[in-house]
Formats: C-alpha cells, sequence, structure tokens
C-alpha cells in the first residue's frame, strides 16, 4: 500500500486494486497517506523552479517557463515566502498586451468573417423591410407621443449618418417631400461647432446655411467623455414638419411588429 502511494497512486487506484475501503487506507497509512503524493520532477527542475520563486516569478509564470502544472510548481515552492520581483508587473502587463493583441486578431478576424457573410447574402432591401426598419429604428431613437403629451410629430436624433440616412430614406417612401424637413445639430459646447455642421449638412446633402440654430450641451470638466476629438461631430435632430400622417403610420407599423413578436413567444 505505501509503495502504491509512494508511486503516485490516489486513494481510489488503491481501495479499488486491494479491494478495502477508504477508511482502512487512511488508519494504514497514517501520515504517509496525508495530502497528495509528491511531485515526481528531477532535483534540477525542482532547484530552477524554487530559483524563480525567490526571483519573485508567479507560479503561472514558473509553470508555463518550465512546462509544468501550476499546482506541481505551487508543491514545490509554497515554503518560500513570495515578494513579486521589480519587473514582475511589467513582464505580467507585457504578456497580458501580447495575449490580447492575439486574441483581439482573432475576434476581429471572426467579426469580418461574419459580416462579410450578411453581407454577401442580404441582397436587395424590399419597400416592405424598409418600412419595417425606418419604424423601428424610429421608435427606438425618435421622440414619442405620450399619454399625458399627446403630439404626433415626427423628431429624430441619432449620431450614426447611416441612422440617419435611414430615417430620410424611409421618409422618401412614405412621400414625405425634403422641403418638410429641419436640421439642428446637438453637440457639447466645448467641440468644434461650424466643423460637426459642416459634416451633417454634407450627410444629408443641404447647404450649411439650412441647418437651424445648433443646441448646445453645457461642458462638464468633471464628466469624462470619449466622444471627444475630431470625429466627433454630435448628434442631427430631424424634425418633420406636419407630420400627423406619417407618424401613424410609423406607430401602426411599429404596433404591427410588437404584436407580431408577442406572438411567437
Amino acid at each position: 500500500m505505501r509503495a502504491m502511494r509512494a508511486a503516485g497512486k490516489t486513494y481510489d487506484d488503491i481501495r479499488w486494486e486491494l479491494g478495502i475501503g477508504a477508511g482502512t487506507i487512511s488508519r494504514m497509512l497514517g501520515v504517509a497517506g496525508k495530502g497528495r503524493a509528491r511531485p515526481r520532477v528531477t532535483d534540477a527542475l525542482r532547484g530552477r523552479a524554487r530559483a524563480l520563486r525567490t526571483d519573485g516569478r508567479s507560479v503561472p509564470e514558473i509553470a508555463r517557463e518550465l512546462g509544468l502544472a501550476k499546482s506541481t510548481v505551487w508543491l514545490i515552492t509554497k515554503d518560500i515566502v513570495w515578494t513579486p520581483g521589480p519587473d514582475g508587473a511589467s513582464r505580467r502587463a507585457a504578456a497580458g498586451r501580447a495575449y490580447w493583441a492575439k486574441e483581439n486578431a482573432l475576434r476581429q478576424a471572426e467579426r469580418d468573417r461574419v459580416t462579410n457573410g450578411v453581407l454577401e447574402s442580404f441582397g436587395e432591401l424590399t419597400d416592405r423591410e424598409l418600412q419595417i426598419a425606418g419604424a423601428v429604428a424610429y421608435w427606438a431613437e425618435g421622440t414619442k407621443s405620450k399619454p399625458w403629451k399627446l403630439r404626433e410629430r415626427l423628431n429624430f436624433i441619432n449620431s450614426d449618418p447611416d441612422m440617419i440616412l435611414l430615417f430620410i430614406v424611409w421618409l422618401e417612401r412614405l412621400g414625405v417631400d425634403r422641403s418638410r424637413l429641419k436640421y439642428r445639430v446637438n453637440i457639447h459646447e466645448s467641440a468644434d461647432v461650424p466643423a460637426a455642421e459642416a459634416y451633417w449638412a454634407d450627410v444629408v446633402g443641404v447647404p450649411v446655411e439650412q441647418l437651424d440654430r445648433a443646441t448646445l450641451k453645457r461642458h462638464n470638466p468633471k464628466t469624462v467623455r470619449k466622444n471627444t476629438g475630431e470625429a466627433y461631430n454630435g448628434c442631427l435632430v430631424i424634425t418633420v414638419t406636419k407630420s400627423a400622417p406619417e407618424y401613424r403610420i410609423m406607430d401602426g407599423t411599429w404596433s404591427a411588429v410588437a404584436k407580431a413578436v408577442r406572438s411567437r413567444r
């Protein structure tokens, strides 16, 4: 029994081979039977692991370098008081950056594969699909009439130029003339407002002078914002005058979509 335990056999291995109970094994082995069998590694490898641990290397780092299991490294070095080496943090940071650089590249490749596959198989956008997409987009991002404030007017705001173009194409399908559209930029006061107005005027294809006065959001220096720099152009607000009929079409389309979704539950 002691020979089997020294060879690395587990209690279950011994129990099944000798046909005795685990309690009997524990009583007979006594102190020698406690814990796991010592890892079978060479003295040289053990010495290298202990030296690396003394130098401040972490258990995972030693395991990777020596090709050992982390549990084995811990058993070999658990009596050494560990103090991270001066360059331990930088090594771990570098290893983390290298891992995520590789991982992010793999994830981006997978995203590109899926996106390109959808693009290739999507086909043309039908009028019915456009009607649904426009209504859903508006319900998510547009101003809605409330029971306590009935106001059936289309008022859409977004920072994505493609969403803005979707809204305009959807309006065209409903027969809305562009002369009924009013444009206004909504942006933080610390941004380059003239540049943002020129950007959005180009997106919707109108002169800058046709835009209404921009709405400026007060800048709070305590707020850490990511949407800054040259790429930040705020949001564009599109208001459709006398748009109660189109609002009702949007509301009806969304109601039909919501009803169809509920029926699939």
